[in-house]
């Protein structure tokens, strides 16, 4: 088995497979310590690397430059590697299943291009058991090895809040698994020279697949709670929001707020466990309720948005409405599983003309992912209605009089603002009607 003296002195390389929000960030840290091979599918992506540039915006351009990293998207190159990290995406399909094609297919390359007494961890977020169920399979019947002998295996689920440069990879307690214990301690020495906050070991691999499938299924349920309050307290006529911050002043009360769920971890992580639980024949309702809830919230904000128009004296059909912010969550680009889409669908249905503008998001895979064209915020006119669906910071810049500006006529203009950004005060005062989250 490889060493951690082997891969500390540079005898051999340590690969990331996969360089995105998680692998990205993780191979610059370790790549002050060890020799690294970063390795990703897309050919588009490692030239940008390359070149200097991570359009995730996870790591700053003066680190990215300085990491002394090998890109490639040959395979070919993983073999030279003692250990390999595997950091791709688990995503969730249409039916919100696991979809495990990015792992599973990484776990192929991997095994194609295994050396002997290679160490492999994983760190997607998975169902407990499906490293050693789906993964270590596939890689011995590529590989020809046999685990336990010819090559190792170990998890250590990624802990990255994409866009928080407060809790970061080396600020956040690292958990790792070995199939035994010699796995385990390279593993911890490794995560140990870039992690501050230090390791914890879990018993077994799948200890640790279901601490991390469970971090966010948790918040998922506090935050589904959330929204059936606002859900409640909308129908009351009572400011939710006004209702957290009074019920806050209690030492115990756990600061969630209401609004969408979606991106590549809260919203997917708990079908994960949910689809697990239910092959084994037991049906999660808890958690399964506050997907639901979670997953309906872009309908019924849209369907908001319509019965305030009707209130205000608009003829729906026809009618204009913009969308602010269109990525998952604020201050980064990533697109993946955001619900603004079902705001924007819901609306159609409708027969709203809507208009999306996103500061932080890539045009080309807003067109490619949802088929959305994303405008100019000087395309924002004559609206009837108006969210701040995603509260990036350049959205600060926009006055009360600046809203007003973008409505057909400010009087009858309604702005939802699901995040509570925007001052109420000035945009009432201003003429328009405000609602919030």
């Amino acid at each position: 088995m490889t060493t951690f003296e082997q891969l500390a002195s540079k005898q051999k390389p340590l690969a990331v497979v996969g360089l995105g929000y998680v692998g990205l960030p993780l191979a610059v840290a370790l790549s002050r310590h060890f020799q690294i091979i970063g390795f990703d599918i897309s050919a588009r992506r490692v030239d940008e690397l390359r070149k200097g540039t991570d359009r995730t915006g996870e790591v700053a351009p003066d680190r990215l430059t300085a990491a002394e990293i090998e890109y490639t998207c040959d395979p070919a190159d993983l073999r030279r590697a003692g250990l390999i990290i595997v950091a791709v995406p688990t995503p969730i399909d249409a039916n919100r299943r696991p979809d495990l094609t990015p792992v599973t297919g990484a776990s192929r390359t991997v095994g194609e291009n295994l050396s002997p007494d290679t160490v492999i961890v994983y760190e997607s977020t998975v169902y407990p058991g499906l490293t050693e169920d789906i993964c270590v399979p596939i890689i011995e019947e590529r590989s020809g090895l046999t685990c336990g002998r010819d090559f190792f295996v170990g998890y250590s689920p990624e802990r990255i809040n994409p866009g928080d440069k407060v809790h970061t990879l080396e600020t956040i307690v690292k958990i790792v698994a070995g199939q035994n214990e010699e796995t385990a301690d390279l593993l911890a020495r490794v995560y140990g020279t870039v992690v501050a906050a230090g390791v914890h070991r879990a018993s077994s691999i799948k200890v640790a697949e279901a601490a991390k499938v469970i971090e966010n299924t948790q918040r998922d349920l506090n935050i589904a709670l959330m929204n059936e309050l606002a859900l409640i307290f909308d129908r009351m006529g009572i400011d939710t929001i006004e209702v957290l911050e009074a019920a806050g002043t209690k030492w115990n009360f756990l600061p969630f707020r209401p609004g969408l769920v979606g991106g590549h971890c809260i919203g997917v992580d708990p079908y994960y466990l949910t689809f697990k639980a239910e092959e084994m024949g037991f049906h999660p309702q808890v958690i399964l309720a506050g997907r639901e809830i979670n997953d309906s919230m872009g309908k019924w904000l849209a369907e908001s948005m319509v019965k305030k128009l009707i209130g205000r004296g608009c003829l729906v059909k026809g009618a204009r409405v913009g969308i602010l912010g269109l990525t998952f969550k604020e201050n980064v680009p990533d697109l993946r599983n955001t619900k603004v889409v079902d705001i924007i669908h819901e609306l159609r249905e409708y027969g709203i003309e809507i208009v999306v503008h996103d500061p932080m998001a890539d045009p080309e895979e807003a067109q490619r992912e949802y088929g959305l064209t994303l405008a100019g915020l000087d395309e924002f006119t004559n609206l009837d209605g108006l969210f701040l669906a995603v509260s990036h910071r350049q959205y600060t810049e926009l006055s009360a009089e600046r809203i007003a500006g973008f409505f057909a006529d400010p009087a009858k203009g309604m702005l939802m603002d699901i995040k509570g950004f925007f001052d109420r005060a000035a945009i009432e005062g201003a003429g328009m009607g405000y609602w919030r989250l």
